[in-house]
Formats: C-alpha cells, structure tokens, sequence
C-alpha cells in the first residue's frame, strides 16, 4: 500500500470510528477498538530490585505554563531545512516569537521497517533516537535550547503498538495481542498492517511502557506528552501511567490525549483534542450557520470533568494531511487568520501546527520530508503573534465567561473575567456581512485590540470578508 493511501486510510477509520461511538452513545467518546478486558492496575510495579530510574539529565524546567495558559506548536521535523534536530533549534527563536509556550514534537524514535511504510507511529524502539535527526545529544540541545527560551517541551508517545521488528516482538511475545494460533495480530478492526497490537493485559508489558516514558523524563528532560490515539488503550493503564509518572516530583508535566472521553481527564490528562469543534469549524466555513460553533463549544467542553482543557486547533499533522492546507480549508490567507480566532478565543488552549504560520500551500503527507518556507508570508507571522498576544494578556479570553450572539454570518460573543471584557466578532463569509448589534451593546465605546483603535458600537457593523474584530473595554 502506498504511504499516502496507507495514512489517509487511518486517519478515515480514526474519523469513522468516532463517528460511529457518536451514533452508538449520542456521546462524544473518540475512536474505538473490541475491548481489551479490563485489568486492576498493579500496585507500583516500576519499582522493583533490579530497577533504577535513569539519572536526571540537566535541570528539570521550572517554568511549565498552567494548562489554560498553553500555546502549543507542534513541530513536524520533516519540514524543517535541515529535517532534523538542528533545522528545528535554528527556528525555536522564530517559534518563541509567535507566542508559543509548549512545543510537542512529532515521533523523534526509530521507524520500524518490516512490514513498513515509514509512519513515525511506527515505534521500532521506545527508548532510541531516529538517526535521520540526529543523536540524544542533539536531542538533549534541542530541548535545553527551548527550556533557555521558556518553552516547555513534549514528546509524542504511540501506547497502542509497535513495529514488527521493536525487539518486544522476539522477547516478549506475550505483550501483544494474538489469534488463536498464537500470532500476534495488527491492532483489532483496522487496517494498520505496519504495526502489532500491544496487550494491556500484560502487567509486565505495561511496567515496560511506563519505564520508557519515564526515561524520556529522565534521559531528555522533557516535560510530558501527547498520547497518540489515546481512546483505544485501556484507560486503567493511563491511570497506572500517569499516576507513576506524578510520583517524579522534580518535574511538573503536561498530559495531552489524542482523545475525547471525560476517564482521561479523571485519568490525570489536563487535555484533550477538540474534534468536534475542529469539524464544525470547516462547516461553518463551508456555508453552514455561524451559530453552530456555540453549540459544539458547548457540549465539547461540558464533556470534559473539571479541570479538562480541549485543545483547540484548525489544523494538525493528521489534518494537513487529509485535509491540505489552512489556505484552502477556510478559503483564503484571511480566512485561516479568522479560523485561528475562534479557535484560540472561545474556549479551550489553541495549537499551531508548524507550516500554518506560513500559509504553506499544499497539503502535508508527514510521511514524507516536505519543505517549508518558513520565511514565507511574514504578514500572516505577524497577525498570529498579534493574535496570541492579545489572548496571552487577557484572562476574558482564556477562561472567561462567554455570552453569544447569534447571526447566521458572523460568529460574535463576548466574554467576561471580573473587570476584563473582551467583544470577538468574526465573518465566516467571503463576502461583507453585517452584524446587528444587540441592544445591550449599542452605543457602546470599545478599544479594537490589534489596532488600538476606537470603535463605537450604534446599530450595526460592517465587516468585509473573512474579517475578524476583537475589542476590549
């Protein structure tokens, strides 16, 4: 199978299985499997005689945002000139700039080759390097880089499988999944033909895990992780997991699940994907009523047990994918800029994926090394960080309360936090579109935030196309 084909095809059963849980349960419950049956975790089997947590390497990073104060990037190697560990450090300036505080690199392990298709999910060894980028040191200076410029820094973790030749496959058969003959098998209802099922039934099997993740705290100093299709593992191992990773009290870290169910939040994630709210975005750009987004926001964040954040995003390496670019998703370089509003203002933390900043024009196969011009477009650079600015200086707009105001064109709410009041109105259409202004709010005097500019409300208020105008009082 092609690796276009072979990716595209995972990321539709990711999107149907969701979909189908959806009409299943009339709940927003993320991608499905046949159930591992369920085990008690084990008490704290990470630590026996044999075993010795790695020695720490460097100064654990002091300066971890709190979740709602998250701006995350995350970082595709492969499009960086070197695609490497170096090509990144020469942009983390560049990075920083934009008003970013996490970075969440993409698989930086070795890609198994049997039976590959050179999908970095493809995890060969969880405790190796790929050396397309470079070596641990190499690694280690990336990260020290990023922590000198105040960002933190997380790795991508696969905890479903692994590739055929991880060497678990030919010690420890027992850790993955098998049929009744005894073979091990690709993960249950997909097509995933790269990779073998892990078995969390096996309690040694998820000590082994756990002791990987924890190296990484360790060996690289890094201060967390995204967990990749979190959905389809047991949720009693995230439990096991994260609850050992907290005992490492030197370091404060960051969960971020490739998922939707409130367990993982009651698990120990502080965050989860928006994929919901991600889908009816693109509606909404394609014609459907503005109005449709507070509905999403709504459920999406009811969904999650306090104090669960959605990660909130208008592209990500699945979607660059699947999707192409941000240009062509919401219509133009203004439109994308107007997507990003809603997604970093209405609720949850935002993300960037690295290219979007840009306006790259095509679509991403993260495949393959696809170069991007990241000197491209410098007025988009520009809006971004006036953007993320605006948000990182205003609690309104990271946890305030938020007041709609329907209108078929133009998506338009206001949100409160004590004294702070902040007026976001976004046209979703490429053409100029009006907003009627409520009663509550004409004859109202406001500071346009980007420009500083005075703007007074009367009855109604033009905006061309794709336009967004955020106020503050």
């Amino acid at each position: 199978m092609e690796k276009t084909e072979m990716k595209f095809t995972r990321i539709k059963f990711k999107m149907n299985s969701l979909l189908l849980l959806i009409t299943l349960t009339g709940s927003i419950m993320g991608c499905g499997k046949p159930k591992v049956n369920p085990i008690a975790p084990p008490t704290d089997t990470t630590k026996t005689v044999s075993y010795k947590d790695p020695a720490q390497y460097g100064t654990p990073f002091g300066s971890v945002p709190a979740s709602k104060d998250i701006v995350m990037y995350e970082v595709n190697i492969k499009t960086f000139s070197p695609a490497n560990f170096t090509g990144v450090k020469a942009r983390l300036d560049s990075i920083k700039a934009l008003g970013v505080n996490v970075i969440w690199l993409m698989p930086t392990y070795p890609i198994g080759i049997l039976k590959g298709v050179g999908s970095p999910y493809s995890v060969k060894d969880y405790e190796g390097v790929n050396a397309d980028f470079g070596t641990l040191d190499d690694l280690r200076s990336l990260v020290a880089q990023a922590h000198t410029l105040g960002m933190s820094v997380i790795f991508d973790w696969e905890g479903n499988d692994t590739s055929w030749d991880n060497a678990w496959i030919t010690q420890h058969p027992s850790w993955y999944q098998q049929d009744a003959s005894g073979n091990i098998i690709i993960p249950p209802g997909t097509n995933y033909s790269d990779v073998a099922a892990l078995n969390f039934n096996n309690p040694d099997m998820r000590t082994a895990m756990i002791r990987a993740m924890k190296y990484w705290i360790f060996t690289a100093n890094i201060d967390g992780y995204r967990c990749d299709f979190a959905d389809n593992v047991t949720n009693d191992f995230w439990v096991q997991a994260l609850d050992t990773l907290n005992t490492i009290k030197t370091h404060k870290l960051i969960y971020l699940a490739e998922g939707t169910k409130g367990p993982e939040i009651t698990a120990g994630f502080q965050l989860s994907y928006g994929f919901s709210f991600y889908s009816t975005l693109k509606s909404v750009f394609a014609g459907t009523q503005a109005g449709n987004l507070f509905s999403t926001n709504t459920a999406e964040i009811a969904s999650l047990p306090s104090p669960g954040i959605k990660l909130r995003y208008i592209t990500n390496h699945d979607d660059a994918s699947s999707d192409g670019s941000t240009i062509t998703e919401y219509k133009s370089k203004q439109g994308a800029l107007a997507a990003f509003v809603l997604a970093s203002y209405m609720g949850g933390v935002p993300l960037i994926y690295g290219s979007q900043e840009v306006g790259y024009p095509n679509s991403i196969n993260f495949f393959n090394t696809v170069p991007v011009d990241y000197t491209a477009n410098p007025d988009m650079v520009a809006a971004y960080k006036k953007i993320l600015a605006f948000r990182s200086a205003h609690e309104a707009v990271k946890t305030g309360a938020l007041t709609a105001y329907s209108n078929a064109d133009i998506v338009a709410f206001e949100k409160t936090s004590g004294s702070d009041d902040v007026l976001v109105l976004v046209n979703v259409r490429n053409s100029t579109s009006s907003f009627l202004v409520p009663a509550a709010l004409q004859n109202t005097t406001w500071t346009d935030g980007l420009t500083g500019a005075v703007v007074t409300l009367t009855s109604a208020y033009s905006l061309p196309a794709y336009t967004y105008l955020i106020l503050k009082k």
